[in-house]
């Protein structure tokens, strides 16, 4: 993926030249359309999206919880910490996303750490406001 698009997400901003580069590295694009289910509550993890383009929303056992858009992320703590997806998003308009499986996002710790120390903070941020 291109390290640029990379660079624009909001989340990422301020992550070091390098670090952009190896995020990009293992990124890849996925798209949805209006009324797609992009996760399901209950199923495994596999990747963590950040969201480049749409809105989704998201509903934890029927439940709608939040709408999230731009620069947001989703499917971090299943890949981080539960391994378990633990809410279901829909996409509300067409969706863009930037996907990163989890063994690549494991590797981040490594290649990429100021990428990575954002993810276990978006996790922490998100166990405390629940």
């Amino acid at each position: 993926m291109d390290r640029d698009r990379i660079a624009a997400s909001a989340f990422l901003a301020g992550v070091p030249d390098d670090e952009l580069g190896a995020v990009a590295a293992v990124a890849s694009e996925r798209e949805f359309a209006a009324g797609e289910t992009v996760m399901a509550e209950g199923d495994f993890g596999h990747s963590v999206l950040l969201i480049e383009a749409g809105t989704a929303e998201v509903s934890v056992d029927g439940t709608r919880v939040r709408e999230m858009g731009p620069g947001e992320m989703l499917g971090e703590v299943a890949v981080l910490a539960s391994g378990r997806r633990t809410a279901s998003v829909v996409a509300l308009t067409p969706l863009r996303v930037i996907s990163l499986f989890k063994r690549d996002v494991w590797a981040l710790e490594r290649n990429a750490p100021e990428a990575a120390r954002r993810l276990r903070a978006a996790i922490d941020e998100h166990v405390g406001s629940a």
